[in-house]
């Protein structure tokens, strides 16, 4: 059966494709040394053996031979339940992502022209965002003629700044942006 589709395709393909790498430590028969350092289920030191005779004694107690130092010379091996242990890296990485904080932006938009009320509104939520440990955007948006009055935009800039000054830090100082002044705090 010259020129059949199947047999060049085959034949032209240089390599076999390599087995799915996986992830985490090695284990059983994963490791591929001659010999280990081997740390027992209580965790004492019995020294250095054949890869083989720790396998063995893993097998004995009904537990896996997981390789926990693969850069050592020789290897360290442990033995242990390795389902237990997967289990324990993930609750300890839970815990640790539960624990962080991640800092939002939050933006808070002002007018040259605004008025007293107004503006205590917005530190009442400034203040709020603070608290909570995000970092505050204070923008300032400038209208058609408004923009010939650059300096009443500069001038609540550095009341908002006296205002926060016990609490926050100025991270980005006010910066005219277009039609736009910028000021980045972040909590102190």
């Amino acid at each position: 059966m010259k020129g059949h589709k199947g047999d060049s395709a085959i034949a032209r393909r240089p390599h076999q494709a390599q087995p799915p790498k996986k992830e985490g430590p090695r284990i059983n028969r994963d490791i591929r040394v001659p010999r280990v350092l081997l740390i027992d289920e209580t965790g004492e030191k019995q020294g250095i053996m054949p890869v083989e005779a720790a396998l063995e004694a893993a097998e004995e107690v009904g537990l896996d031979l997981v390789e926990v130092s693969p850069n050592a010379d020789p290897p360290v091996c442990k033995i242990v339940d390795y389902g237990k242990l997967k289990y324990q890296e993930q609750k300890k990485k839970a815990e640790a992502k539960k624990k962080q904080k991640t800092v939002e932006i939050k933006e808070i938009k002002m007018r040259p022209n605004i008025d007293v009320h107004d503006y205590q509104v917005k530190t009442k939520a400034m203040t709020r965002f603070f608290e909570a440990g995000d970092k505050v955007k204070v923008t300032l948006r400038f209208r058609g003629r408004e923009m010939a009055h650059q300096d009443r935009g500069m001038d609540i800039m550095n009341r908002v700044k006296e205002d926060f000054a016990e609490v926050a830090k100025v991270e980005f100082e006010p910066k005219l942006e277009g039609r736009l002044m910028v000021m980045v705090m972040a909590p102190r």
